[in-house]
């Protein structure tokens, strides 16, 4: 089938991944990562954690926006995360 009739299928959920970029003494990064933890456990989704310390091109691009949480490399949101918002993102 040509490529321009082919519908986009969403992903399963089993096979998105999260990543969290967080820092270390960060109460919102605590935050978010409880809401990601949950979401993920209930969904059976990847996830990950990365340091923005230990990482200078996350640095550079988050600084300012941490916790910031990215859905298969693609931001979905920051400071705050919405446990409802994130389902929607991994199931649709």
């Amino acid at each position: 089938m040509s490529p321009l009739f082919r519908r986009n299928t969403p992903a399963a959920p089993q096979d998105r991944l999260v990543t969290l970029v967080r820092k270390p003494g960060c109460h919102l990064c605590d935050d978010a990562q409880v809401v990601v933890e949950k979401v993920c456990e209930e969904l059976g989704v990847r996830w990950e954690h990365k340091d923005i310390t230990q990482d200078r091109e996350l640095h550079d691009r988050y600084w300012e926006q941490i916790p910031v949480v990215l859905v298969d490399g693609e931001q979905h949101t920051f400071w705050r995360v919405n446990e409802d918002r994130l389902r929607r993102a991994l199931t649709n």
